[in-house]
């Protein structure tokens, strides 16, 4: 088996105003709807929306990591369109540019994308490994 893609489930506790702030505010699109399950898309990340009692699972205790290939301008953009952006973006420690959103249910949301440096520093590593001869500076 191999993964290809995957889609974190977010408990919601109104799957239609979930929807509205997904689309409206963070600017996602509806992929699908099944019942009380929903499917949002920005790009290749996939987000489940779950508002059925089924599983009781907490409302609004669920994160999701979304990898973008940039995010200042799109932090700034849902700003303005009332997104609760918890923590601003920043580079961070493990080599990532990222911030925090709040749902409307409180499950966090995480945008970011790699530092140019660490993109930089994981090719030349990776050509390197791929070299016949290691260099000496390594």
């Amino acid at each position: 088996m191999k993964g290809r893609r995957a889609g974190p489930v977010l408990q919601v506790s109104n799957l239609s105003l979930s929807l509205k702030y997904y689309t409206d505010v963070l600017g996602f699109t509806e992929d699908f709807r099944f019942g009380e399950y929903a499917g949002v898309r920005n790009g290749e990340a996939v987000l489940h929306l779950c508002a059925h009692t089924l599983h009781a699972r907490p409302v609004g205790g669920g994160a999701a990591f979304v990898f973008c290939d940039e995010i200042d301008n799109y932090c700034n953009e849902i700003e303005r369109t009332g997104a609760i952006v918890k923590v601003e973006p920043e580079d961070r420690p493990y080599g990532m540019r990222d911030f925090t959103v709040l749902d409307s249910d409180g499950n966090h949301l995480n945008f970011g994308t790699e530092l140019r440096s660490r993109q930089w520093s994981t090719r030349l590593l990776t050509s390197l490994s791929h070299a016949a001869q290691p260099l000496a500076f390594l």
